[in-house]
């Protein structure tokens, strides 16, 4: 198999990445392109497997992401589709670096923050383009040793031959021009000292381009005063790991500290009634912790969880054509639900349509959602009734989503049901309803609310036994001290 050479490099007289190809980075990134996007990154930015690359001095952030490249063999000039891949002659591993902190000085064009020397590795060996299926490539990725990208072809939002006849109709594709096909998740941040490695096959491994290396070293010529410097926050921290978690930060920037919601936590919230942390929230002065007007499918299941959110905007037809298709929001949403999360859903107490039905639910449960919450409708409503996760909802609806909403964006601050609902919120169901309670408070509310019921307990064995609730409930001093025996003696039990 030949090998990616000096030649091969300088033959290259455009480099053209794609944005964003991948449904699984598009539900990463929260948006899902209804036509490809691209940008140029210069020749000189080209090296080969096993050369080094230079974190800039001052940067933070030198983002790696592994892609698959196409290198043309013959012009294309205004081809189509069905003729495009006739175009290709190679494809190879390539390694689409870049740093982050550089972002802010491009307004767009990438030219700085991925465009510098040895940015662009390719190799180490060409595969034949005639002897593949575009569709059925592998590509990889490994970050000192360790497995952080794995993908196929096989439900590109823009498959190869796409990329090569749209960037047709309007440049010349020359021989040996490379196009940088766009990554899938997992792509994040690399560090001085740090070996990056990436992978192109067949998906039945007959044919591979080998694993093209790149080792990290630490820039020590400081950028000049007269041009931008770098700049890194946490805007583009979360851009460049992935997710607000990658980064290590919080909904609100601060480093994070682990989940909220321990197993030890959850199941004192779990053996507690809405009710009695309803009365605990009050007394902290929290009135508005309620998602109300709903019903369940399963009301019989207690449920806690945290609270993922998706929002749909009112349905303008225009918008419905970029944001309503493909992978969009609402199937993000459904395709991102963790174990035990709740996806909490903003229709506006629209009850004119469905917002989730039978095939997404069931991949929510699938994936362990512990409940869907929705102030809008559900279509497929037997299906949905019958499944083991419990869904919220206002009423059964037969239409689809777009009579009457765009799903628009997901893991944002929303409300649902009278009331506000952030990302990371403990949400907690019964028979009673459902309530969302502030992370900070959980621990103390669900102590409080287990002593609450403990007295509960012992008023009720009392009220049984004929007792008036006179001074009885709530406890007055003479009946705490009952109370207190009561407990003692049940503890002795």
């Amino acid at each position: 198999m030949e090998q990616v050479t000096d030649h091969t490099l300088a033959s290259a007289r455009k480099v053209i990445a794609v944005h964003i190809n991948y449904p699984s980075r598009a539900a990463q990134r929260g948006r899902t392109p209804a036509q490809p996007s691209y940008f140029l990154k210069p020749s000189s930015s080209l090296s080969l497997s096993g050369s080094p690359v230079e974190r800039p001095a001052g940067c933070e952030l030198l983002g790696y992401e592994g892609e698959i490249a196409l290198i043309i063999g013959k012009p294309a000039r205004r081809v189509g589709i069905a003729d495009a891949w006739s175009h290709v002659e190679w494809v190879t591993a390539s390694n689409d670096l870049g740093v982050y902190d550089l972002r802010y000085a491009d307004k767009g064009s990438n030219l700085r923050s991925k465009g510098g020397d040895g940015f662009t590795p390719v190799g180490p060996a060409l595969i034949p383009a005639d002897a593949v299926d575009p569709a059925g490539l592998r590509i990889r990725t490994w970050h000192n040793g360790v497995a952080v990208q794995d993908d196929t072809t096989a439900d590109l939002l823009f498959p190869f031959a796409q990329l090569v006849a749209d960037l047709s109709q309007l440049l010349t594709l020359e021989e040996g021009d490379i196009i940088l096909t766009g990554t899938p998740a997992g792509a994040s941040v690399a560090k001085p000292g740090d070996v990056l490695e990436v992978e192109v096959s067949t998906a039945d491994g007959r044919l591979a381009t080998g694993r093209l290396a790149t080792t990290v070293e630490e820039g020590t010529t400081p950028f000049a005063d007269f041009g931008a410097q770098p700049q890194a926050d946490d805007v583009q921290r979360e851009e460049a790991y992935g997710s607000r978690e990658a980064a290590g930060l919080t909904a609100n920037g601060s480093a994070a500290v682990g989940p909220v919601l321990s197993p030890e936590l959850k199941a004192k919230l779990e053996s507690v009634c809405t009710a009695t942390l309803s009365s605990q929230l009050r007394k902290r002065g929290l009135n508005n912790v309620s998602i109300d007007g709903l019903t369940a499918t399963r009301p019989e299941k207690r449920v806690v969880g945290l609270a993922r959110t998706l929002r749909y905007v009112p349905n303008r037809e225009d918008l419905f054509q970029t944001h309503g298709g493909g992978f969009n929001a609402q199937k993000q949403a459904i395709d991102s639900v963790n174990e035990g999360e709740i996806l909490v859903m903003e229709a506006r107490g629209e009850k004119g349509t469905g917002t989730i039905g039978d095939i997404l639910a069931l991949r929510a449960q699938v994936r362990g959602a512990a409940a869907i919450i929705t102030d809008g409708g559900v279509r497929d409503f037997s299906a949905v009734a019958a499944m083991e996760m419990p869904t919220y909802y206002s009423n059964p609806h037969p239409a689809v989503l777009g009579r009457r909403h765009i799903p628009w964006d997901t893991d944002i601050t929303i409300a649902c049901g009278g009331t506000t609902v952030q990302p990371g919120d403990i949400i907690v169901a019964d028979s009673d309803g459902i309530l969302v309670i502030p992370p900070a408070l959980a621990e103390e509310v669900a102590d409080d609310s287990i002593v609450q019921e403990r007295e509960e307990t012992f008023i009720a064995e009392m009220v049984q036994q004929g007792h008036s609730v006179d001074g009885l409930y709530p406890l007055n001093a003479g009946w705490r001290a009952r109370y207190q025996e009561w407990e003692a003696g049940q503890a002795r039990d």
